[in-house]
């Protein structure tokens, strides 16, 4: 990997790390592909933080069959789940094939070079 595709994908990766939408798995993850950079470990960390951005990207008709359930609606109050089902949608219809909240966004976004990364 190169050092522009590496600081590339470091800032994406700090980006996912802070996002209320990252779960702790990930985080984890993520932590340790960071320890990891420039070390015997990077591509073995790479690879695994690919799969684990592969496992934990929520495809869009599933944050949509999310949202309208009543177990969306018990994670983000019945009114905030209209609005992601709503968005949702709404982003479905404009070509979206994942949820676009701050922690998918950025693993789409690394996802989109992976071929690159290993």
């Amino acid at each position: 990997m190169n050092k522009e595709m590496k600081d590339f994908v470091m800032e994406e990766v700090k980006k996912m790390m802070t996002a209320h939408s990252c779960c702790k798995e990930l985080k984890a993850v993520c932590q340790e592909w960071l320890d990891a950079v420039g070390t015997d470990q990077e591509a073995e960390k790479t690879k695994a933080l690919i799969a684990e951005l592969e496992e934990d990207i929520m495809p869009i008709d599933g944050l949509i069959g999310f949202a309208g359930s009543a177990a969306g609606a018990q994670v983000f109050g019945a009114g905030k789940a209209k609005e992601v089902l709503a968005h949702a949608q709404e982003i479905k219809a404009a070509g979206a094939k994942y949820c676009d909240c701050p922690a998918c966004a950025a693993a789409e976004a690394i996802l989109e070079k992976k071929d690159a990364l290993v």
